[in-house]
């Protein structure tokens, strides 16, 4: 399956995960195109059979800078190629903040259901305040979205 990945990071955290993500996805068997700063006519260029974010959660529960140009695109556009397709969300944010922990997935997950992106299983939370690998620790969550992902060819 052509699965694309986007990674939005401010300390490059979200995008060492993505990298690690399209790695372990493509020994899967999984056609990858990683897009740490894509624009919308890249990723439709690309026609992905599924969507993979992965991003960090700044400020008050935001998405990072590097992602809004693209997010704002999406949503004035909302891409009809993408209903239906099946995604998933793994978002990276610091539990001490509260409320607004991991806020940016969330908002990535709403844009999903804007788009009748269909997740395929529940967006990953990983939480820096107790991890110092959140790669590795994201590659239980990888293999289950492959294997959900296999299941729909």
């Amino acid at each position: 399956m052509k699965i694309a990945i986007l990674s939005a990071t401010v300390y490059g955290s979200a995008e060492e995960v993505a990298r690690h993500g399209a790695a372990r996805l493509e020994q899967q068997g999984h056609v990858i195109h990683h897009f740490p700063r894509a624009t919308l006519e890249q990723l439709l260029k690309f026609a992905p059979e599924a969507l993979l974010v992965v991003t960090s959660t700044t400020g008050m529960g935001e998405l990072p800078d590097d992602i809004q140009p693209l997010y704002s695109e999406v949503r004035d556009q909302l891409p009809a190629a993408w209903r239906g397709l099946p995604g998933g969300v793994i978002a990276l944010g610091d539990a001490s903040y509260g409320d607004t922990f991991c806020g940016a997935g969330e908002q990535i997950r709403e844009l999903f259901a804007e788009l009748g992106v269909l997740e395929v299983q529940p967006m990953l939370r990983l939480d820096a305040s107790e991890s110092v690998t959140p790669e590795t620790d994201a590659e239980p969550w990888l293999d289950t979205f492959a294997a959900e992902l296999a299941s729909r060819q």
